[in-house]
């Protein structure tokens, strides 16, 4: 079922819409999600959270537009106030025992220098997005994982474009200061 098919089965109150978009915008999702607040555990709670809604308000939801950029400003949002929520230190070293989800974005490396090399730098952009604000990461993984432009990360936001240049500029410097030297090692 594609996606248009999918919400108009939702605005008729057929919830067998919602497994297509769940199909589509899950893992996504999920990974900005993890990427904003940085709990795997929030960021499936976030997730699961925006598709009950989305189910919820679909009525509100314009079905000539892209389903996708307006739900994933309500994960991307609702992840900013979770991390804001929590505003808990994570330690780099803690373990969970699963499989970060950051591995998973990961492509397989032909061999293990190469796979060694990209886990680290994996580990190393994971540890400096979570020194950033809550609302930095989401700019960033408004633009460099959604791609998102300046204007539309403005829209979703409900900020001029100049905030977005500004908290743009701030996140890439800080990210440069953290990551310097992790250049330097390779």
């Amino acid at each position: 079922m594609d996606e248009r098919e999918a919400i108009a089965r939702l605005k008729q109150g057929d919830i067998s819409g919602l497994d297509a978009l769940v199909c589509k915008y899950q893992l996504q999702a999920v990974r900005a999600a993890y990427l904003v607040c940085g709990d795997r555990s929030v960021a499936e709670d976030v997730v699961q959270s925006a598709f009950v809604r989305a189910y919820e308000r679909i009525e509100q939801f314009d079905a000539t537009r892209p389903f996708g950029p307006w739900f994933l400003r309500s994960v991307v949002n609702d992840a900013i106030k979770a991390a804001n929520r929590d505003q808990r230190h994570i330690s780099l070293d803690a373990d969970d025992g699963g499989i970060p989800i950051l591995d998973l974005l990961a492509e397989p490396s032909p061999t293990p220098d190469e796979a060694i090399e990209a886990a680290q730098a994996r580990e190393a952009v994971r540890a400096a997005l979570q020194k950033l604000s809550p609302s930095q990461r989401a700019i960033v993984v408004q633009r460099y994982f959604l791609d998102l432009k300046d204007e539309e990360i403005a829209n979703e936001q409900a900020i001029a474009p100049g905030t977005v240049k500004a908290h743009m500029h701030a996140a890439r410097q800080r990210l440069r200061a953290l990551l310097s030297w992790f250049g330097g090692e390779s």
